[in-house]
């Protein structure tokens, strides 16, 4: 291999990628919006013009469009790739940061909390939080979760006082689970597509791996808690004295729960019914017979779009904070530019990091990944999880980890000589797309910044607890699969 060839190496650009994002935030201390930046930027310098060429093709762009891609700016390029994380992610995590303030000031968190524990109990409240945060991530987005329950972790380690970290692991790891293993997930959904896996059957198994995966996270999460406590700490969208003031008041002066459920119930009502209906139409297990039930259909998708969910959420947020405490325009107004300082710092942020994924993306990693592993004689089940993980860990998303590794596998799992159901190749895939997140992770940072941990903290807590958890379901499906193959 000649110089200019390495230095052009996929593999080769990867680690020159990962040296400047950890080296820049963590030895150097640079902000981790320019670390990301300036990686993606001499990531996007390294990547020759057919690698970009070539990338593109593969995902179904014309030849022509190829060349346009490759012939664009680095400058332009990244910009692009920056706007696609920023128009995925910048109006939830605004309005997010909305709800999440106006939840807190009004007393609607704290309310959640106390109906919590009251009905729970103060022990089990890391349990309930774990075992919420696995089923509301199978319908809705992984992001959605983290923004809508750490805002009450905020408020419950408060009344508590302990146990933070344990409560943002709990969740984190609950989320992220149900995102990877269940329909309608987005990962999941096109994962069955490819390896022809029945939807029930993917539901049903990803659901039983994940209550396995998920308990064992739950017994790390109790360990790090302890080994590494975490207070929460102040923010600008959640001050701990307004925190502690809002906890010593009386229930009279808190709203009903019922009001303080709806900033959250509202978005998850509709995201989820949108995406039940949706999947529902796909399979052809429903029709739309009248005009009604198409109009219906139509609402629903309206309002259940993630997008124009969390803004509705938003707006009853503020009406709920209005009412409580009755200030007036211009009091709402310096609540909502609190919230929008935290969320703006924490877009930028996430789509720099949408933007060093993509352009790592642009080098061809996941290809030269499928060359390497594409002949590798090892166990299928294995092969599956490290193929997956690979790709994760070298770029970044765990959705892109799914499809690239179901789409090397694909004609494995028609294989008339396969001894076990394309349902644990599938499963093996998922458990793989959660290793190893790290700083090329939007949803890392996203959790970082919600989290108020500092990215030491979260690479010694979050990315071994996902770790942990993959590796266990790894274990998990390949015993299943020799005693219960399915076929």
């Amino acid at each position: 291999m000649t110089l200019s060839s390495f230095a052009g190496d996929p593999l080769f650009i990867l680690l020159v990628g990962v040296v400047i994002v950890v080296g820049g935030i963590i030895v150097l201390q640079l902000h981790p919006f320019l670390a990301l930046l300036i990686a993606a930027f001499v990531v996007a310098l390294l990547t020759p013009a057919a690698s970009i060429e070539q990338f593109a093709i593969s995902k179904g762009a014309t030849e022509m469009a190829a060349k346009a891609l490759a012939a664009k700016s680095i400058g332009e390029r990244i910009a692009t790739e920056f706007g696609a994380t920023c128009g995925k992610i910048g109006i939830l995590i605004a309005m997010a940061a909305i709800i999440g303030k106006c939840m807190l000031e009004s007393g609607a968190a704290e309310r959640i909390v106390r109906s919590m524990l009251n009905f729970i109990g103060i022990d089990n409240a890391p349990l309930a939080f774990l075992i919420s945060s696995f089923f509301l991530g199978i319908p809705v987005f992984f992001d959605i979760v983290i923004f809508l329950m750490i805002p009450l972790a905020k408020a419950v380690s408060m009344r508590i006082q302990k146990n933070y970290l344990m409560l943002i692991l709990v969740i984190t790891g609950g989320a992220a689970m149900a995102n990877s293993f269940v329909p309608p997930a987005p990962g999941p959904l096109f994962l069955i597509g490819e390896m022809n896996i029945p939807i029930g059957m993917m539901m049903a198994g990803g659901t039983l791996l994940g209550l396995v995966t998920i308990s064992v996270g739950y017994f790390f999460a109790k360990w790090a808690n302890k080994k590494w406590p975490i207070a929460l700490r102040d923010s600008l969208d959640a001050r701990l004295e307004d925190i502690q003031a809002l906890s010593a008041r009386e229930d009279s002066q808190l709203p009903s729960l019922g009001v303080a459920l709806m900033p959250v119930v509202f978005p998850l009502v509709f995201i989820c019914a949108d995406n039940i209906l949706k999947s529902l139409i796909k399979a052809e297990k429903l029709t739309l017979t009248s005009d009604f039930s198409t109009m219906i259909l139509k609402v629903i998708s309206l309002l259940g779009d993630k997008n124009i969910a969390l803004i509705i959420g938003g707006l009853i947020a503020l009406v709920v904070l209005w009412k409580q405490k009755r200030v007036g325009k211009d009091g709402l107004t310096s609540f909502v530019q609190a919230a929008l300082l935290s969320g703006g710092v924490i877009i930028l942020i996430t789509s720099s990091g949408g933007a060093f994924g993509g352009i790592l993306q642009q080098t061809g990693i996941s290809g030269r990944i499928g060359e390497m592993t594409k002949d590798y004689q090892m166990a299928l089940i294995p092969m599956a999880f490290v193929i997956s993980a690979i790709v994760r860990t070298a770029q970044g998303s765990a959705t892109v980890a799914l499809i690239t590794a179901s789409g090397i596998l694909s004609g494995l799992a028609t294989s008339e000589h396969l001894e076990f159901h394309p349902l644990y190749l599938g499963l093996a895939i998922g458990c793989g797309s959660k290793v190893v997140p790290w700083m090329n992770d939007a949803g890392f940072w996203i959790i970082v910044k919600i989290s108020n941990l500092t990215e030491r903290e979260a690479l010694k807590t979050f990315s071994p607890m996902l770790v942990i958890m993959g590796t266990v379901g790894l274990f998990v499906i390949m015993i299943a699969a020799k005693f219960f193959p399915l076929i």
